[in-house]
């Protein structure tokens, strides 16, 4: 018997291919839990997003170069 013959049983007809995920689920999940929220925690959290928002906005990545003298 070949060795694909005998190890053909053994694995699943699509191994690579996933099981699907219930994201309907964990949607109504998340918005329950952002409805139990009070609206001092939603301004505390809105007001956190938009302040990484201005330092985002206001960041400069700049570039130097690796050497080795120093």
């Amino acid at each position: 018997m070949l060795y694909n013959q005998k190890n053909d049983k053994d694995l699943p007809v699509n191994s690579l291919q996933e099981p699907e995920a219930d994201y309907g689920k964990e949607e109504m999940d998340r918005l329950k839990d952002a409805l139990r929220r009070s609206y001092t925690e939603r301004f505390l959290m809105a007001t956190r997003l938009y302040k990484v928002q201005q330092t985002m906005q206001r960041a400069k990545i700049t570039y130097k170069p690796y050497t080795l003298d120093k």
